[in-house]
């Protein structure tokens, strides 16, 4: 008798197929502007993988959830005043809110980088560790903004994959409400550069991410 696929099992292998896909799209006769949209789609989508396969319940930690994986944005002089991105799990040393070196993700593409193209005083982008395309000035992109169902600079997903809002490390529940919830409406964000603005959309509840 044959076993049948689990739901989480095709979750993960839609998941798996949206990341290839988005990373195997040709750059012939693209922008900038769409391979950077194309790239940090392929990232949240990763990161949600992650989230999914690593949800990171540990029932000795009551704070267990502010270690769900999350994609945070951010410009600072370590990536030359430049928008960058991290894909992190806060799990070392206590909830900060902020990556270290040991919590941001492995670029599977890569094993001796990191997925990051720099973060404030912890990652410089010319680090040989660090991702450079993940500095979205490789791309020619001067800003970000989150809007819609999100603010600030970050997404982070649970284990089913749906997505957060927030700074998981000021949480005081798994799902509490308040500034640190579910997001509940499509969150936007909106990249801008000399070329014009481009918006990848991540859909409430399946965590869904695409361009507009």
């Amino acid at each position: 008798m044959k076993k049948a696929f689990t739901m989480m099992e095709v979750i993960i292998v839609i998941v798996v197929i949206g990341i290839l896909a988005a990373v195997v799209i040709p750059r012939s006769g693209s922008n900038k502007l769409a391979e950077a949209a194309t790239q940090v789609v392929s990232h949240i989508r990763y990161t949600q993988h992650l989230a999914i396969v690593d949800g990171k319940f540990n029932g000795s930690d009551s704070n267990w959830y502010k270690n769900r994986w999350q994609i945070i944005f951010g410009t600072s002089a370590s990536t030359n005043s430049m928008p960058a991105y991290t894909i992190f799990s806060d799990a070392a040393g206590g909830s900060t809110g902020q990556p270290d070196i040991s919590e941001m993700a492995v670029n599977p593409m890569d094993s001796s980088k990191l997925l990051s193209g720099g973060y404030s005083g912890i990652l410089n982008t010319a680090n040989s560790k660090s991702t450079k395309t993940m500095n979205l000035g490789e791309y020619g992109i001067s800003s970000y903004n989150l809007t819609g169902g999100c603010s600030g600079a970050r997404v982070s997903f649970d284990h089913l994959g749906r997505p957060m809002r927030g700074n998981l490390s000021s949480m005081s529940g798994a799902y509490i409400a308040g500034t640190q919830r579910l997001i509940t409406q499509t969150c936007n964000i909106v990249l801008t550069s000399s070329e014009g603005t481009v918006t990848i959309a991540i859909e409430p509840e399946s965590g869904y991410s695409h361009i507009l």
